[in-house]
């Protein structure tokens, strides 16, 4: 049972999950998550995101190249927003949803936004650059209604690539002790 709640000046309804229900917000999330292994495995910052259309098919795939790309534009929301576009061959994705680790900052809520996204549901809450962070933030200008957001789907299997991240970045002795014992277990 889909249950969504409306704030005063909000830009989106948060909701328990998606049209596609619980046990496909985790599939799709999952999906999600493979992306952000990639990101990792270039030595991006771990997020992942994928586009799913009207029908439940992933029309859309994206993760972090801000470092290979050298822009900020290279997130992981927007190149998977790009691809979908291409792939439904519009622009306007009406009745698609954005899957994504992390949640997304300004930049990217509002390309979702503007794409015509329906919903976005997201991993690990984001502290430091979240869309939520900016309380005055709303698209009134955009005459669009608010979007639906499904927060904390698979949010400590999101974080968790990301603190392995930063902490093998910058040098935890605890995390390369932690890796080492897990090595050899194999």
């Amino acid at each position: 049972m889909r249950s969504c709640f409306l704030f005063a000046g909000e830009m989106s309804v948060e909701c328990t999950e998606s049209c596609f229900g619980s046990k496909k917000d985790i599939y799709f999330m999952k999906k999600a998550i493979a992306q952000a292994y990639k990101a990792r495995a270039a030595d991006e910052v771990p997020i992942g995101a994928i586009v799913v259309d009207v029908n439940g098919h992933i029309i859309g795939r994206g993760y972090n190249q801000v470092e290979k790309r050298d822009t900020q534009a290279a997130h992981a929301e927007i190149i998977a927003i790009t691809q979908a576009g291409k792939k439904h061959g519009d622009w306007r994705l009406n009745g698609c949803w954005l899957y994504v680790t992390l949640e997304p900052c300004v930049m990217c809520m509002s390309l979702a936004v503007l794409s015509r996204i329906e919903g976005v549901v997201f991993g690990a809450d984001s502290p430091v650059f979240g869309y939520r962070l900016d309380k005055a933030l709303n698209f009134q200008l955009y005459k669009i209604g608010a979007v639906s957001t499904v927060p904390g789907v698979c949010a400590e299997e999101a974080a968790a690539v990301l603190k392995d991240f930063f902490r093998e970045k910058r040098g935890d002795p605890a995390y390369a002790k932690e890796r080492k014992l897990g090595t050899e277990d194999r």
